[in-house]
């Protein structure tokens, strides 16, 4: 933007001037006095030993100028002339000799995103380059990107001397940039507490940090995968107990920039394939799967800052709920996109060949050529829509062709609601169209009538079936591995999602009919109904279980400091004290969790105890249940082989009681304990498998004995006995024969 009289006509000091005034957005040649008048531009441009100029545009809106780089306030924007030789600037070296750079922030920000954005990718990635490249000194550009990043992690330059600000986020960028952030806190933090803390998140993070890494590597429908497994991550991260919570500006920085680089992913999948001319099979499973990311995120940041962290009483999401608005857009744009993919396969579905080229079908994508549709931002939003306006003009004589067709189609199969449901859901793309709707108006009202009759249904089964037991003819339907109160919440969930998909073909294809108001209102007050009865539910669970965390009886009751396990005297049984009930609670709690209720801070302290014990305590019945059923496994003759075994093992059970009792709280000493008892059941399983073995196998051979003929095979009669006492001599020589013996004359 060259400015009237700036530099008397001078070349240089117009390119220079007018650099600046296009950066800094200055208009009027006032502004630039102090750069154009100033002696120090003249000295850049005629002195050759002067190598810099700079110009910085202050908090006042004041041009600053001078020969060298001078620290300013953060908030000041510069920009740098550098010359390449050390020369007078004259018209023919001017685009040759001086190098432009902005700098913003700091310093080190400005070269570490120089070498990560501009000079490594080119000198390391590049093929002509990296292979020019001097192998040591890639290793050092590395270093520099790598040591400059952690620099920047670490400091803050607005608060230069500062003490350390978690809540500083300037260098977090991507993903990695935070997973690289606690690994260098665990390696570096100045207090072990701080050290552990940052070892915790950096361990959590590592569910995740491998795919981040390598993303590009990954396909679309993989990264579909990681979005859950990111959610889960981060939901840990922020509801971890251990130690101080996960700072919130921290998080909500991590959650966007989440967003930015899955953004950035589909994009750049979906920018490699032709939108427009690909497969349509490929294009829509491919457009499905970038779509399922963007929502899948967006989605997970509105539950998790919008429900789930403004409940989590420990650690509360105190501001408004994060929603990733960009990713969302980006997902619609896509959604877009795989309709007009979709109405163009349903048009040529049902015009012949001959029709699609009078219609000019074969060009229908034209408006949409030098656009890429994947690039989202509110600069390409009106050329997209005037694209989309135009294609939409090129259809419409083939929409009015086909609405009569889709009428003869569905008016054969209307008496059907299963079928009707599936053709108005097969071709919504052509529904949904203005001109095809309208003349549809009568197959809509049949459509709404047949689910108008499915929300009854459904409201009719709910009422019938919602106070009987869960599995009987009366009751809900029974689900596998799911306590009561699940499987009725599940059960309802179920319901709920049949009548939110009514509504959701009702929305988006009904909407101007004159019944649709009724019917919706109809169908929510059912998911209103739905709401209370799940509601209704988890409440009578809470007060049930609540009410057995003070009865001793109800086998809620785990004190740290009581014994783990006895033998019962009546009966001789070696019982653990950890009652299956605990172990339904654990299910119930991270069931009913999931399922977004929030479960009361006295019933999630006895699951989080019992939890921290539910490993040893699923060995530990392990353990009992192999001693008090060996009795069965034994055979009888043998019983008294295996007493010293069985005497030993009980030992052991009798020597901790002599000791004092083991107790949860004592970690170490119950793994010891429960390593002993493992040790003492193997043995005892070991000698009961061997018993066993030999027991058949004499069993065989003395029966093959009895089978011999002894006037015609007497040899073989006295070879088989020979064998068999050699067994017995063997055996006798492992102190066994002697036991086993007099078992058998008992």
């Amino acid at each position: 933007m060259p400015l009237d009289g700036d530099g008397d006509g001078d070349k240089r000091k117009i390119f220079v001037s007018a650099t600046a005034a296009n950066y800094f957005g200055l208009s009027s040649s006032a502004s630039l006095a102090p750069l154009s008048g100033g002696p120090e531009l003249a000295n850049f441009l005629d002195d050759g030993n002067e190598f810099l100029l700079c110009v910085h545009h202050s908090e006042d809106h004041q041009i600053v100028v001078s020969n060298r780089v001078e620290a300013g306030s953060s908030e000041d924007r510069m920009l740098v002339f550098f010359k390449l030789r050390p020369d007078i600037i004259t018209e023919e070296n001017l685009h040759s000799n001086i190098l432009v750079s902005s700098m913003l922030d700091s310093p080190i920000n400005m070269l570490y995103q120089a070498v990560r954005q501009v000079f490594a990718p080119v000198l390391l990635r590049d093929e002509k380059w990296s292979r020019e490249f001097d192998p040591k000194l890639q290793n050092l550009l590395r270093e520099l990107e790598a040591g400059l990043g952690s620099v920047l992690r670490r400091t803050d330059p607005a608060y230069a001397g500062a003490k350390y600000r978690e809540d500083d986020v300037q260098a977090i960028l991507c993903p990695n940039d935070e997973f690289q952030f606690w690994t260098e806190r665990a390696q570096r933090g100045s207090k072990s507490s701080s050290k552990e803390r940052a070892s915790h998140f950096k361990e959590l993070f590592e569910a995740i940090a491998y795919d981040y890494y390598n993303l590009d590597s990954l396909s679309l429908f993989e990264v579909v995968d990681l979005v859950e497994t990111t959610r889960d991550t981060v939901d840990d991260v922020w509801r971890q107990p251990e130690h101080e919570p996960f700072p919130q500006p921290r998080m909500q920085n991590l959650l966007d920039v989440i967003a930015g680089s899955l953004g950035r992913f589909v994009q750049k999948k979906l920018g490699t394939l032709n939108l427009w001319e690909d497969s349509f099979h490929i294009v829509k499973e491919n457009l499905k799967a970038g779509i399922m990311i963007c929502e899948q995120w967006v989605a997970a940041c509105d539950h998790l800052t919008g429900q789930l962290w403004q409940r989590y009483t420990p650690h509360v999401w105190q501001d408004e709920k994060y929603v990733p608005e960009m990713l969302g857009k980006l997902g619609k744009r896509l959604e877009e996109v795989l309709t007009i993919r979709t109405l163009h396969e349903k048009l040529t579905y049902f015009l012949p060949t001959g029709e699609q080229q009078a219609l000019h079908l074969a060009q229908v994508f034209e408006p949409f050529a030098g656009l890429n549709p994947v690039h989202y931002n509110p600069y390409t939003e009106p050329l997209w829509k005037a694209a989309v306006c135009q294609y939409e003009r090129i259809i419409s004589p083939a929409e009015q062709k086909i609405a009569s067709k889709l009428k003869t189609f569905i008016s054969e199969i209307q008496d059907s609601p299963q079928q009707l449901l599936q053709a108005f859901q097969k071709y919504k793309e052509l529904v949904r169209r203005p001109s095809i709707s309208k003349e549809l108006i009568l197959e809509r009202e049949t459509l709404l009538a047949k689910l108008q009759d499915s929300v009854k249904d459904y409201q009719t089964d709910f009422e019938a079936r919602c106070h009987g037991t869960p599995g009987e003819a009366s009751g809900p339907l029974a689900g596998k591995n799911l306590s009561e109160v699940v499987n009725n919440i599940v059960w309802v969930r179920q319901l709920e999602l049949k009548v939110d998909d009514a509504i959701k073909i009702a929305e988006a294809l009904l909407s101007d009919l004159s019944g649709f108001h009724n019917f919706r209102r109809t169908a929510d007050d059912l998911l209103e109904h739905f709401k209370v009865y799940e509601q209704e539910q988890f409440d009578y669970w809470s007060r049930d279980i609540q009410a057995g965390l003070s009865n001793p009886k109800s086998g809620l009751c785990l004190q740290a400091s009581s014994p783990v396990m006895e033998l019962d005297h009546s009966d001789g049984a070696l019982k653990i004290h950890y009652s299956d009930r605990l172990v339904v609670l654990l299910r119930e709690v991270r069931q009913l969790s999931a399922l977004g209720f929030v479960i009361p801070a006295k019933i999630q302290q006895t699951s989080s105890t019992a939890q921290k014990f539910c490993k040893q305590a699923v060995i530990l019945k392990q353990v009992a249940h192999f001693y008090n059923s060996i009795d069965q496994q034994m055979i009888p003759s043998q019983k008294p082989m295996m007493l010293q075994s069985a005497l030993a093992f009980e030992q052991i059970i009798k020597h901790s009681k002599a000791e004092g009792q083991i107790t949860w709280d004592n970690p170490k000493e119950l793994e010891a304990y429960i390593k002993k008892l493992q040790i003492a059941a193997e043995r005892l399983a070991t000698e009961n498998r061997k018993l066993r073995k030999w027991h058949t196998n004499f069993t065989e051979k003395v029966v093959g004995l009895m089978n011999i003929d002894l006037l015609r095979q007497q040899q073989r009669w006295k070879d088989g006995l020979q064998e068999l006492r050699g067994v017995f001599s063997n055996l006798e020589s492992q102190a066994w024969l002697h036991c086993y013996l007099t078992a058998s004359t008992i």
